[in-house]
C-alpha cells in the first residue's frame, strides 16, 4: 500500500512537438509533507540537513511551485503592511497638521473637535496595527532573508 502512496500521478501535456508529463503531486510524499509543515522554508536548517531538501526542490516541480507561492505571499504581506504603515503615518501627520493650522481649540466647535480626535485616534491605531503586523510577518516568515538575498544577487550582477 505504501508503494501506491508514493507513486506519481502524471498526465500528458502536449507542447508543440513534445509531450511533457505534468505531475499532480509531490514526487516523495513524506518529504513533501515535512516541507509543507515548514511552509516550504528550509532557510533555518543546518547546511548538512538542507542538502536533501534542496535536492527534493530541484526534482519536484510541485514543491518548488508551492515554495514560490509561499514566498510570494510572504513578500506581498511585507509590501502591503509597509504601504499601509506609510499611509497611516501620512494620515496621522495630515490630521495633526490640519488640526493645528486651521483652527485653534477656541475656534473649533465641540462636534468638529471630537471628529478630528476620533480620526486621529483611528489613524494612530491603524499605524500601530500595521507596524505590529509588519513585525510579526518579518519574524514568522523568511521574507526578509529572501529580500536581502535577492538584493545581494542583483548587486553582484551589476558589479
Amino acid at each position: 500500500m505504501n508503494y501506491q502512496r508514493n507513486m506519481i500521478k502524471a498526465s500528458p501535456i502536449s507542447t508543440g512537438n513534445q509531450t511533457v508529463f505534468a505531475t499532480d503531486g509531490c514526487t516523495d510524499q513524506v518529504v513533501g509533507d515535512i516541507l509543507s509543515g515548514w511552509r516550504y522554508d528550509i532557510s533555518g536548517l543546518d547546511p548538512e540537513m538542507r542538502v536533501d531538501y534542496e535536492q527534493h526542490f530541484a526534482e519536484c516541480a510541485h514543491c518548488r511551485s508551492k515554495q514560490r507561492m509561499h514566498r510570494t505571499i510572504d513578500v506581498a504581506l511585507m509590501v502591503i503592511f509597509s504601504l499601509s504603515t506609510v499611509v497611516f503615518l501620512l494620515a496621522t501627520g495630515m490630521l495633526h497638521r490640519m488640526h493645528l493650522t486651521h483652527a485653534t481649540l477656541a475656534d473649533v466647535r465641540v462636534r468638529n473637535l471630537s471628529l478630528v480626535l476620533t480620526a486621529q485616534a483611528a489613524a494612530v491605531g491603524g499605524l500601530l496595527f500595521s507596524m505590529l503586523m509588519w513585525v510579526l510577518v518579518a519574524i514568522a516568515t523568511p521574507a526578509p532573508r529572501l529580500i536581502s538575498g535577492t538584493v545581494r544577487q542583483v548587486r553582484s550582477r551589476n558589479l
